[in-house]
């Protein structure tokens, strides 16, 4: 058989090369990467992907609150939204046994956290109440008299001191007995005095509303008063966030639901709880 002639050959070649019968192996490779890579940016973004993880949530109940505001958002939104990040933040725990637990471990009385002469009580009842009067030689500290706004009941009436207290407590928003079984046990005892006697976790209400609260947390107790439930669940979550105090589920799904009827409820500061 008679060899083709060289320039035959090479016209064969070229013709080969230029339709694509002669790509090498890692040009093959290269190129249905590259169209793959296409296809995948291709789709929308809208799409659901089978291999994405859905992100934990602590509950389905409490979804709807707990998500971090995104970059666009303005400081005042991020501001306004301050419980529900902060609650977001907190362990969610079991209640820890309340073995060891006694009143005296936060201290035995009131005292003069500030250090402005008057023992923590008198300066709660002055901060909550109207028309204060003072009980004369006591250089204006033990509160003798004043109008009480109630924000746990949304009522008011004189108060007028007493052996018994004038029928007023100074209510522990989070209640000391809660405290010590979501953390509290490991504090040492001049953290215990600062939480038992800060403003923040204080307000001033009626004997009988105070006492059906008890050590309650809000899974099983909020306020009668329904216009005041927003600032205390902010107020609790401020508190436990302040002290890295844990939550239960139920409580945190609790306060989640609060927190899902007033988006916009600002950050608690230790002042009067007001809605």
């Amino acid at each position: 058989m008679k060899k083709p002639p060289a320039y035959l050959i090479v016209a064969l070649l070229a013709v080969g090369y230029f339709s694509g019968d002669f790509l090498s192996d890692e040009q093959v490779n290269s190129t249905n990467t590259n169209n793959s890579t296409e296809v995948t940016q291709s789709q929308s973004p809208w799409s659901d992907s089978s291999s994405a993880s859905p992100s934990p949530k602590p509950s389905d109940s409490a979804s709807s609150i707990v998500t971090q505001p995104s970059a666009e958002q303005s400081a005042e939104q991020i501001e306004l939204s301050g419980p529900a990040i902060q609650l977001n933040n907190l362990l969610i725990k079991g209640r820890a046994p309340k073995t060891g637990y006694d009143r005296d471990l936060f201290g035995s009385s009131w005292i003069d956290i500030d250090r402005n002469g008057c023992d923590t009580r008198n300066d709660i009842l002055r901060r909550d109440l109207s028309e204060v009067t003072f009980r004369s030689g006591t250089g204006n500290c033990v509160v003798e008299t004043g109008k009480v706004y109630d924000p746990y009941t949304g009522t008011e009436y004189d108060f007028v001191k007493s052996n018994t207290g004038g029928g007023m407590d100074i209510d522990h928003i989070v209640s000391l007995s809660d405290a010590w079984q979501k953390g509290a046990q490991q504090w040492n005892s001049e953290t215990r005095k600062q939480f038992a006697n800060d403003p923040l976790n204080l307000v001033a209400t009626n004997q009988s509303v105070n006492r059906s609260k008890s050590s309650s947390d809000a899974a099983s107790w909020l306020p009668p008063n329904k216009a005041i439930r927003c600032a205390f669940v902010a107020r609790q979550i401020s508190i436990k966030s302040a002290y890295q105090l844990w939550v239960t589920q139920a409580e945190y799904d609790a306060m989640s639901r609060v927190l899902n009827s007033c988006p916009n409820q600002p950050l608690a500061t230790s002042g009067q709880l007001r809605p």
